[in-house]
């Protein structure tokens, strides 16, 4: 893999995935070799991920699934490092032909990676040539989270929302976009909602396909939908934020299993896709072959430990408490599948809300569930702010 020097310089480097075979040898002997645990009977998922499945799966990601198809893919959006605050930084950057198209900068969260927004990149900057208007096309830069893909390990602690918020403000600049919209969900949408907060002159808007519930929680004239999702909030919270807990407090314990096994990497990320999704089962929402690509982007950087340090420094500096009031223009657009829905009217207490959408199907991944749905969404806010 090529990649700049870790310097403090301001260029700005091509970037080409080039991953060596002999890690894609050693990625196969590890799979053939799996120690594999014993499972219950009859409990399908209610204890995790079932033995059947994730064998089965481990097995096509072994023998069926080309990495070096998906890599040329990939390799097909121009792609670049540079450094900021001693932190590599890996991006896309997929100009549109259209000279008046709005530069906007897409963040992923976890476990996603930029892999995420594959089907979502050409509507977005060529809409001429995918059925919409040229009006509504997009410059997307999609930056790799530092910890993250080819943007990691971080070297240093300290890499929280606010941080990589005013990172990404500094790449922009480095690009040349004095004013930019930014979308995102899970930590895409914290850093995108930051960006609005820390630096607002530049942001012309946000759009956000995920924004937990803040304040209000214990209002007495709830609806009745209101009711379904922050039940559904405290669901999640009881009973779905094991892996939270851990990569808040513990990261590097959990870093030594994951980076040594990769059906461990591949049990911890596939379960979210089950959990998160609109499906019984992971491929019933994305593309199996998508979702391999993203679990092999954690394998092969390295990686699960440091992502997983985000959740620690979010921790520490406070990421969850009450939000910031954010005056920038927002849009959100609310999948029925998301970890707990949002509530507009708890929204619109720190949130300058001028377009909320709500979809009949979808989740988590919504770029990469419903392409359509949230390339359409973007595009409506969006033209309300050029």
């Amino acid at each position: 893999m090529t990649n700049d020097a870790m310097t403090n310089d301001v260029q700005i480097y091509p970037f080409r995935i080039e991953v060596p075979q002999a890690d894609l040898d050693d990625l196969r002997a590890r799979l053939a070799r799996t120690r594999w645990p014993d499972q219950l009977k009859d409990v399908g998922w209610d204890y995790g991920i079932p033995l059947d499945y994730l064998s089965e799966l481990a097995e096509y990601w072994r023998t069926r699934y080309d990495w070096r198809e998906h890599e040329r893919e990939l390799n097909a959006f121009p792609q670049f490092t540079t450094t900021i605050q001693g932190q590599r930084v890996h991006f896309l950057h997929v100009r549109s032909p259209e000279p008046d198209a709005v530069p906007l900068v897409m963040t992923h969260g976890w476990p996603g990676s930029v892999v995420e927004f594959t089907k979502v990149i050409a509507p977005l900057t060529d809409p001429r040539a995918h059925g919409g208007d040229p009006a509504d096309a997009f410059h997307l830069v999609l930056p790799t989270i530092p910890g993250y893909g080819f943007s990691g390990p971080t070297s240093e602690p300290g890499w929280n929302v606010a941080r990589i918020a005013l990172a990404w403000d500094e790449l922009m600049a480095r690009l040349g976009y004095e004013r930019y919209g930014a979308q995102g969900g899970d930590w895409g949408s914290s850093i995108s909602r930051e960006l609005g907060v820390s630096v607002p002159g530049h942001v012309i808007g946000v759009h956000l396909n995920m924004l937990l519930p803040s304040g209000g929680l214990d209002l007495p004239d709830l609806t009745d939908v209101e009711k379904r999702r922050l039940d559904r909030m405290r669901q999640f919270r009881t009973t779905g934020m094991g892996y939270g807990a851990i990569q808040s407090t513990r990261p590097q314990t959990l870093a030594y299993a994951l980076t040594d096994s990769p059906a461990g990497q591949l049990a911890w990320i596939v379960e979210k896709f089950r959990d998160w999704t609109d499906g019984d089962l992971p491929e019933d929402a994305v593309d199996r072959d998508q979702m391999l690509t993203n679990v092999t982007l954690y394998w092969l950087t390295g990686t699960a430990g440091s992502s997983a340090r985000l959740y620690l420094e979010a921790a520490r500096s406070g990421a969850w408490g009450p939000p910031a009031q954010s005056t920038v223009p927002t849009g959100v657009a609310v999948f029925p599948h998301e970890i707990a829905p949002p509530v507009r009217r708890f929204a619109e207490q720190s949130n300058n809300i001028v377009h909320w959408s709500e979809f009949d199907r979808g989740g988590h991944f919504a770029a990469m569930e419903e392409p359509d749905l949230l390339v359409s969404d973007v595009r409506q806010f969006f033209r309300l702010l050029r």
